[in-house]
């Protein structure tokens, strides 16, 4: 049975939410208040798996869904908004490459309210090796072209850690320099 097309008299917000080309989730308190059927498909879940509860659910462990929160918090700009790619699990388990933007309604309490898109990038990125936590994190800031110092800033960790990071990972792909690294991670 096909859905029926909505009529420019039909049209509404739910509507537009429910038929978004992209995944949307809305939140209170990090925890998902509603998502539309594309959130679904592409965490592979069911409604009654997500809805309710904590984001903590669409991440790799439980320390990624803690760090992301509080760079949430540091990274808001004015307006709320804030960007990423980043990994996260299905509810089968399977890791994959993620953009993930999302505003907070109110900029001054980040995890109060907010509206976060998803995008799958799986078919342009592969995880292809095994990171840990922290390699996930620093190989998709290493993508967003940012130097170890600024990763350290980001991370609250030494430029020097986030250098001992970059060569596991260059190690783990075969990579001998850091633009060849960021060239695999973003075509592995």
């Amino acid at each position: 049975m096909t859905a029926a097309v909505p009529t420019p008299a039909t049209l509404d917000y739910r509507t537009a939410f429910e038929q978004a080309p992209i995944g949307l989730v809305l939140s209170r308190q990090r925890l998902i208040v509603d998502c539309n059927d594309l959130v679904l498909v592409m965490f592979r879940a069911r409604r009654e798996q997500l809805v309710g509860q904590s984001f903590a659910v669409m991440y790799p462990t439980i320390d990624e869904f803690e760090r992301t929160g509080q760079r949430i918090v540091a990274s808001l700009d004015r307006s709320g908004h804030y960007a990423d790619d980043r990994v996260m699990k299905r509810s089968d388990g399977e890791l994959f490459w993620c953009h993930v933007s999302g505003r907070a309604l109110d900029p001054a309490q980040a995890h109060s309210a907010g509206i976060w898109a998803f995008e799958d990038l799986s078919s342009r990125r592969v995880l292809k090796v095994e990171f840990t936590a922290r390699e996930r994190e620093i190989a998709a800031l290493l993508v967003e072209g940012l130097t170890s110092k600024l990763i350290g800033k980001r991370l609250a960790i030494s430029p020097r850690t986030v250098d001992v990071y970059r060569a596991r990972l260059m190690r783990k792909v075969g990579a001998s320099t850091t633009p060849e690294l960021v060239n695999k991670l973003l075509s592995a």
